[in-house]
């Protein structure tokens, strides 16, 4: 590819992203096969979309592992899958008492969202009823707090459970293509997440759905689970880097550069200009010392650590963010999509014997 042709590639999906238009396939595609002497275009082409949305704004999320370890799901990336050798903390659920203090940690450090993260295949209706007494004594310190759950698959009603006791938003990641899932995990499939954050879209739960890049995958399969991800309509997209854990069926995978890694965040943003594109696990190791940079592309990072694995010391990434040029999203900003609000069933006029809304 030319020099002009890459201008005109990056002008196109500058357009397609500021008129509200899907990206061509074949222009994401043409994204990731960029050489490294167009990086830098690529990444001032992604920031155009960026400060168009977000500003200088970087907003920080801070995460707490309520439950670590000893899942029976089989995930070839986690640390804490079904026969998982890596040496990890494994714990039971955190108390509401110590997880708020853990929460407030964070909310210190400027996080203005708190994700909070339980490990299994998914939450009995007992766990909602304990993350909702987390949530609670989250909120007592910190009302402001948005509120972030992360517990597996959802059962139906389970999502509009969570909503009444304050969760904001829900995570679930497609984590790669529909393509590839078969080659990271037997014991679900691809489908079943896509189930999960719809059912957390439906309840008016802001969807949270994002990737994991570094898996052995395609060109294409970062295409099309970016294109996934667009379709569902998740509000936030983390962008993780495999953390090739030993113990782990992908222990040793070392196959991303620093480079790779801003094409791939410069092609979710052109997938999703308009969305939350999250900087998640894995920066630090990957990226490197071209982490501010990123920040050009992504409008939000993970504050610190991460769930099983230490990460960047938060007084280090609030430096990162103010050397760049970027300032901290305030809580009084409002980020949660309005179109995430509830969905009311009508219970009152025709049909029923209650008056009309009119």
């Amino acid at each position: 590819m030319t020099a002009t042709d890459t201008r005109a590639l990056l002008d196109s999906l500058v357009d397609s992203g500021l008129s509200g238009r899907e990206p061509a396939r074949e222009d994401l595609l043409a994204v990731l096969a960029t050489s490294d002497s167009d990086l830098l275009d690529v990444v001032a082409a992604a920031a155009r979309l960026r400060r168009r949305h977000f500003g200088d704004r970087v907003k920080l999320n801070y995460l707490v592992n309520l439950k670590s370890g000893l899942c029976p799901e089989d995930c070839g990336y986690c640390s804490q899958r079904l026969g998982s050798k890596t040496e990890i903390l494994k714990y039971t659920w955190l108390s509401p008492e110590d997880a708020a203090k853990a929460a407030a940690a964070g909310v210190s450090g400027g996080a203005k969202r708190v994700c909070l993260v339980a490990s299994g295949r998914g939450p009995t209706d007992r766990d909602v009823d304990r993350v909702g007494k987390t949530i609670a004594a989250i909120r007592e310190e910190n009302p402001q707090v948005e509120v972030c759950a992360c517990l597996g698959f959802l059962s139906d009603g389970q999502a509009e459970r969570l909503r009444d006791h304050g969760v904001d938003a829900y995570n679930h990641n497609l984590n790669t293509s529909e393509g590839q899932y078969g080659e990271i995990c037997t014991t679900h499939d691809f489908a079943d997440r896509v189930d999960t954050v719809g059912k957390a879209r439906t309840a008016g739960l802001s969807p949270c759905s994002g990737l994991i890049a570094g898996m052995g995958e395609t060109d294409a399969d970062l295409v099309d689970v970016a294109l996934a991800l667009r379709e569902l309509e998740s509000d936030s997209v983390p962008v993780n880097f495999l953390i090739p854990f030993e113990g782990t069926p992908l222990e040793g995978t070392w196959g991303l550069t620093p480079q790779r890694c801003l094409r791939i965040l410069a092609m979710v943003r052109f997938a999703c200009p308009d969305r939350e594109v999250r900087l998640a696990a894995g920066r630090e190791l990957h990226l490197r010392t071209l982490q501010p940079m990123a920040l050009h592309i992504v409008n939000s990072i993970f504050l610190g650590d991460y769930l099983t694995s230490e990460g960047q010391a938060g007084a280090d990434d609030l430096k990162m963010i103010a050397d760049a040029g970027f300032s901290v999203e305030g809580a009084e900003e409002t980020t949660l999509p309005a179109q995430r609000e509830q969905i009311r069933i009508r219970r009152r006029g025709a049909g029923t014997e209650l008056a009309p809304n009119a």
